[in-house]
């Protein structure tokens, strides 16, 4: 492979056999020599204070496929090979196999195109682990069937994503109607369409519902993509997504033991400007306490992201049965319940919680070790 190579008072350049032509300046070439990390754990040894901003150096060469760099400071020249540079040349980000854009819920989905996994695979096929993980990065939503009747096999599964997170309610929950309850999820009522923990500083990414029994009339498991409600919010009224991705508000979770408090953006935008995330909770909205002239557009915008929520076309709506488990993320996909009768019959749902990067870190590594 021919390559030319141009030096400059900065940075050089490489020009690929191809007519390509990457540019690497001086300094990220000493930031980024493979001999300023550690051979075993690869982190970054090298001291970016010990060389002065504009170093340059003495000479740049190629020699039998590798780019040599003699430095004035430094007795060992810098060695990279030119493949290695051009795949990681600045200006290109690095590649990622978790990075898999989200697939917006057109208004016609249903519960019968939410794609179903089978428990046994998962636990026991790293191939299918890895479908099962990337269709709920894509999609937000899946389900996983033939669970058995036990705790302990959602949690097998939870933990074929990643390590369990731990938040005031534990590292498990029990979804039941109890007396006393401390949370709206622990009773019988309707739980209109929410994100769980928007009061924690990073709330929780993907959960898991495991339906042990669901014998009561009612009950119904109600979904919405929140990242689909943001692009038909932003089509349809542009200032109103600005301001829910600009204005941050109060939530709060309180009982006789804890007092959890975080301010969020309803949406949370990637780099490119569109919206990432979603973090919407109204019985844990704190009292909103913005300046009484920036209140107007703020309720209007919230309002419409409720009623666009709300949009029965939006919803999809699906009785768990036992031995199945919902699995979703939850800063992306609103989740909500219809009112039961628990003199029916009984409702159970054992609950857990996987963080994003966790579940990104698992589809990484089954990419490294795919055949």
């Amino acid at each position: 492979m021919t390559q030319d190579l141009t030096t400059g008072a900065d940075s050089l350049e490489l020009r690929h056999a191809d007519g390509r032509v990457a540019r690497f300046p001086y300094l990220w070439l000493r930031d980024a020599d493979p001999a300023g990390f550690h051979p075993e754990t690869q982190e970054r040894l090298f001291d970016l204070t010990q060389v002065p901003l504009d170093t340059a150096p003495d000479d740049a060469r190629i020699e039998e496929g590798m780019l040599r760099i003699d430095w004035p400071d430094q007795d060992a020249p810098s060695l990279f090979g030119l493949d290695w540079l051009w795949a990681h040349r600045p200006g290109q980000a690095r590649h990622d196999p978790a990075h898999i854009p989200f697939a917006p819920w057109p208004k016609e989905r249903t519960a019968q195109n939410i794609q179903r996994f089978d428990a046994e695979a998962i636990a026991t096929s790293d191939a299918a682990l890895r479908d099962w993980l990337v269709a709920g990065k894509r999609d937000g939503l899946t389900i996983v069937e033939g669970l058995a009747d036990s705790v302990d096999a959602g949690l097998a599964i939870a933990r074929r994503a990643g390590f369990l997170r731990e938040t005031n309610f534990g590292v498990t929950f029990e979804v039941v109607s109890k007396p006393n309850p401390n949370n709206l999820a622990y009773t019988a009522d309707a739980l209109p369409l929410h994100t769980d923990l928007t009061n924690q500083d990073l709330p929780p990414g993907y959960q898991f519902l495991h339906c042990l029994a669901n014998e009561a009339e009612g009950g119904g498991s109600v979904f919405c993509d929140g990242i689909a409600v943001a692009n038909a919010l932003y089509a349809e009224d542009p200032a109103a997504f600005e301001t829910l991705a600009r204005v941050s508000v109060p939530f709060r979770f309180h009982d006789g033991e804890t007092d959890i408090r975080s301010r969020k953006c309803v949406i949370s935008l990637a780099e490119d400007g569109t919206a990432s995330e979603i973090c919407f909770n109204a019985h844990l909205a704190d009292l909103l306490d913005l300046p009484p002239e920036e209140m107007p557009d703020y309720y209007r915008a919230y309002r419409r992201f409720m009623q666009l929520c709300r949009d029965p076309a939006r919803a999809v709506t699906l009785k768990l049965q036992a031995g199945e488990m919902v699995v979703f993320d939850n800063r992306r996909i609103l989740h909500g319940r219809e009112a039961f009768d628990p003199a029916t019959g009984f409702r159970h749902l054992h609950g857990c919680y996987v963080d994003r990067g966790e579940w990104d870190s698992r589809i990484r590594i089954m990419d490294r070790d795919a055949p």
